[in-house]
């Protein structure tokens, strides 16, 4: 009896790990229901966003930009939502960018004259103060 419960505890104890670390894990995930909506850096506000689970996640091939990187969209409810520019030099982050916003975006002849006449400048991510 004593062997069988040598070798039963060690299961037992992977077990406990391994739920332990898949609770672990999925709490790094966010409802964007419950996901904060005041940041303090803009690269906070990008961080949290991606790490965030949306109704919305999509990212746009922007290879035959000559300087968007990049390009992510993550709404809550279909309505609106975040938008994420990658450039050369930064990462820009809209709040409450329209889904009309975004699929003018994706398809757009010029991602940057899209973007520099539809969107910047609007939908400002303020900062908390």
């Amino acid at each position: 009896m004593r062997n069988l419960l040598k070798r039963v505890l060690p299961v037992k104890s992977l077990l406990a790990i391994y739920f332990a670390f898949c609770i672990f894990s999925a709490s790094g995930q966010n409802n964007c229901s419950q996901m904060q909506t005041q940041f303090r850096s803009y690269s906070d506000a990008v961080r949290t966003v991606e790490n965030t689970n949306f109704k919305i996640e999509e990212k746009l091939n922007t290879s035959r930009s000559s300087w968007i990187r990049g390009a992510s969209f993550y709404s809550c409810d279909g309505i609106v939502g975040y938008l994420i520019i990658g450039t050369d030099k930064q990462e820009y982050i809209h709040k409450n960018v329209p889904i009309e916003i975004w699929n003018g975006f994706k398809r757009a002849k010029s991602f940057g004259s899209y973007y520099n006449q539809y969107i910047k400048g609007r939908y400002r991510l303020n900062l908390e103060k």
